[in-house]
């Protein structure tokens, strides 16, 4: 449970030149049932609002909106490699290696990743829903930052931010069938597969050989925290949009 409007991973906490964070639903300006920090222009809610929210969030991160990047997501495993602020369409994970960016991802119940490479001083801000993790989007992205940057496994830290929790994600058949029996659990009384998008995002991060010492996984459900987060889910498809979001200072 939490009533700050950001979270600050411990996990780049040592890494002074870097900020990082997701949002909570609290310190923002918006009114019900978009209350309070709605990040998401997709919304219905006041443009006005959103852009003041996106105001505080950037500045709490040490940036304006106008460094911000950011995409329409499309639940595709298709990557952008960013150079410049500004937003985009149809990719769901960014990476740069450009100081003064800030990569944000949108966020209501799927799961964020961030990415810290230190060697190289490269990052990436990924979006994974259960499609982006069948599709294995986090894999792939940190291929895509080992081609462009050198990226190795050793030398990234990686937070996974709050998303809808094993407890919580029940899903039908033709969800479950594409995830292995590691990431699935299934429960006779509900009849249904519930599946856990922290644990099969985690084992791509150390497939690609990232230490386990240095991944954070948030302790937050959206769903069962929706008082704190967004939880498409839990509003019923009402509700407004948290970021997580990584940049280098300038």
């Amino acid at each position: 449970m939490t009533s700050t409007p950001i979270i600050y991973p411990s996990i780049f906490s040592t890494f002074s030149h870097l900020s990082a964070g997701q949002s909570t639903r609290h310190g923002g300006v918006s009114k019900s049932p978009y209350d309070t920090l709605n990040l998401g222009k997709s919304t219905e809610d006041d443009p006005t609002d959103v852009a003041e929210n996106r105001k505080r969030y950037s500045a709490a991160l040490g940036f304006t909106p106008e460094q911000m990047a950011w995409s329409k997501q499309v639940h595709s495993d298709q990557i952008s490699i960013v150079d410049a602020p500004g937003g985009s369409e149809g990719y769901d994970a960014l990476i740069t290696n450009v100081p003064g960016i800030l990569l944000a991802v949108s966020v209501a119940d799927c799961a964020s990743i961030l990415v810290y490479d230190h060697a190289n001083r490269a990052i990436a801000a990924i979006h994974a829903g259960w499609k982006g993790t069948v599709a294995q989007i986090v894999t792939r992205s940190l291929a895509l930052m080992a081609n462009t940057y050198g990226t190795r496994g050793t030398d990234c830290y990686a937070y996974i931010g709050a998303c809808i929790d094993e407890c919580s994600f029940e899903v039908g058949p033709e969800v479950a069938e594409q995830f292995s029996n590691t990431f699935k659990r299934w429960n006779p009384d509900r009849g249904k597969f519930f599946v856990n998008l922290k644990k099969a995002n985690t084992a791509q991060l150390l497939d690609f050989g990232v230490p386990q010492a240095q991944i954070e996984i948030s302790p937050f459900c959206t769903l069962v925290n929706a008082q704190d987060f967004f939880s498409h889910r839990h509003s019923g498809g009402r509700t407004g949009r948290g970021m997580s979001a990584i940049g280098i200072s300038a």
